[in-house]
């Protein structure tokens, strides 16, 4: 009785069939090795996130968190990359998100209860692009910037950890952010402080998430 696998190779010739087992058997497949190192990609900027500077007021909750951001991440526009290099920013994004705190905090700014502070310093320490901002900030709102009020174990923004550093003595603290994508990071400043009974407002440029 012909079998369907023989009914499949009724049309090859036994020698043809014979030669194709054979060099399988002479070129097997490399195996993959397991342990390999693995090369990290390049980074493809044509993908990464952008903004356009168009005004989106918005208050979002994320990782149990409420911030207030005046922009949103775009499809088109400058790269986030692009933004922090860019010195002119600096003023740019100050004179954008200062109306918008001074409107949410009112008069209580003048009390002299308030200050502003940024999240750790990872990668850019020399000229940190939130630091920078929240140096305008405070100049601005004629507020105390408390620099390094926390110290980050690693770099990783997932499941941050934060040691503190300086304790403002303000009872309300401006924490500040330049762009927010899990929250993760502001969850951890949040976490921080309210161990030492801090009354805190959220804010950040950029929401990076469509």
């Amino acid at each position: 009785m012909e079998s369907y696998a023989d009914g499949l190779l009724t049309d090859v010739p036994e020698s043809a069939q014979l030669s194709a087992l054979l060099d399988d058997l002479d070129n097997p497949p490399e195996a993959k090795d397991l342990f390999a190192v693995q090369q990290r990609k390049g980074w493809d900027k044509s993908v990464e996130a952008r903004c356009d500077f168009s005004f989106r007021l918005r208050l979002t909750r994320r990782s149990d968190v409420n911030f207030i951001s005046i922009w949103q991440k775009t499809v088109h526009g400058r790269t986030l990359t692009d933004i922090k290099n860019d010195p002119a920013m600096v003023e740019f994004c100050a004179k954008n998100i200062v109306p918008v705190i001074r409107e949410t905090v009112g008069h209580f700014l003048d009390k002299g209860d308030w200050c502003i502070c940024t999240s750790p310093k990872r990668r850019h320490k020399a000229r940190n692009f939130a630091t920078l901002i929240s140096e305008r900030i405070a100049e601005s709102l004629a507020i105390p910037f408390y620099e390094d009020v926390a110290l980050c174990r690693t770099r990783q923004r997932v499941n941050a950890v934060f040691d503190l550093n300086v304790l403002p003595k303000e009872p309300n603290v401006i924490v500040f952010d330049d762009f927010v994508t899990t929250g993760q990071t502001l969850a951890a400043m949040k976490q921080l402080l309210i161990q030492h009974d801090k009354n805190m407002l959220f804010f950040t440029l950029i929401n990076n998430k469509l």
